[in-house]
């Protein structure tokens, strides 16, 4: 079947086409005189009909797409869906939709996302990742963009909006947490690639303790291993069968924390009594972990809404002056880290 148009809505009205074009696309509310009973007539005709607004065509008109695209660098860590729940949320309730990608932690894999994403008709640009760990080319392609960009990151030189997670002072205080417990072999499973600078405040932040300290944790090591819990797994089972082997390790999220308990387990370890373990981010299943994981809590979700705000001020004024959001966190110790063993 023919699909109904403006025409057919205007015939059916008995109003002409530019009417019907003024009601549909809300001018007869920002000062062009049509009167309520036209208005009336014209929205009874478009449901009668069932005529549907071709969004593609308004947004040629008026050159917003009312679309938000999004970045995320893997979908599988609740954490990043929380805060795409709060960008999703604060985008539908401003009247926008989202494009969502992700690039896997994979340089080559990003790189293309971040080109192809750039290239979309989209209002604005949320990048939940680095923008300093992007090559060079891509990052000079999104700065001669024309979209609004807003990073999340741990970056504090971003050149763009930004909602600041820093977790450095969060690493800071799990170590000084486990070094009151007696811990003096410390691990760190920083479960990312080796050419991107994701999780790079936790792992500068692990270093500087440790020189901080003065030796006075007799091991400090640091582990890279993929970003899947198997991954994480994998290596965690590799430290644990080690000859000295650390009495705590400290996991760059809850899923690679979850991962090493699993390994510990299935070594006959105890946790806490063996091995104390503790991660970052506060996912939901760290709390219905067994046992319950001791973690860094910030707010994704807030996080989202407030990454939406930014994009959608610097849509609404493109000279106003950068704005940086630093996010909170919190230490929650729970029941995965104990006093070190005798």
């Amino acid at each position: 079947m023919k699909k109904p148009t403006q025409s057919d809505v205007a015939q059916l009205a008995g109003v002409s086409r530019a009417t019907v074009s003024y009601v549909i696309n809300g001018k007869d509310t920002q000062g062009v005189p049509i009167s309520y009973e036209t208005r009336q007539r014209v929205l009874s005709a478009v449901d009668e009909l069932g005529y549907v607004v071709n969004a593609g065509a308004q947004a040629l008109r008026s050159g917003d797409t009312k679309t938000i695209g999004v970045l995320l660098p893997i979908y599988e860590n609740p954490y990043f869906l929380q805060i795409l729940s709060g960008v999703s949320n604060a985008a539908n309730e401003a009247g926008y939709k989202v494009l969502l990608t992700n690039g896997v932690l994979n340089p080559e894999q990003t790189n293309q996302t971040i080109t192809e994403l750039a290239e979309q008709r989209i209002d604005g640009l949320i990048l939940l990742i680095d923008f300093a760990s992007l090559p060079a080319q891509v990052m000079e392609q999104l700065r001669k963009s024309t979209h609004p960009i807003v990073e999340g990151s741990s970056s504090i030189s971003s050149e763009f909006d930004l909602i600041l997670q820093d977790y450095g002072e969060g690493m800071k205080a799990i170590m000084a947490h486990l070094f009151e417990l007696g811990h003096r072999r410390v691990a760190y499973l920083h479960g990312v690639q080796e050419s991107t600078t994701q999780g790079q405040d936790r792992l500068n932040a692990f270093l500087q303790v440790s020189d901080d300290i003065n030796l006075a944790f007799e091991s400090a090591k640091i582990y890279r291993c993929g970003q899947t819990m198997k991954d994480g797994y994998q290596k965690a089972l590799s430290i644990l069968q080690q000859p000295n082997r650390p009495t705590a390790i400290i996991a760059i999220n809850d899923l690679l924390g979850m991962a090493t308990i699993r390994a510990a387990v299935d070594l006959g370890l105890k946790v806490p009594d063996d091995l104390s373990i503790a991660s970052f981010d506060d996912i939901p299943l760290a709390q219905f972990a067994v046992p319950r994981l001791t973690t860094i809590a910030t707010s994704p979700e807030q996080n989202g809404r407030d990454a939406v705000q930014l994009l959608l001020q610097r849509i609404e004024n493109p000279e106003r002056p950068r704005e940086i959001i630093r996010a909170g966190w919190q230490l929650y110790i729970r029941e995965s880290t104990g006093h070190v063993p005798d």
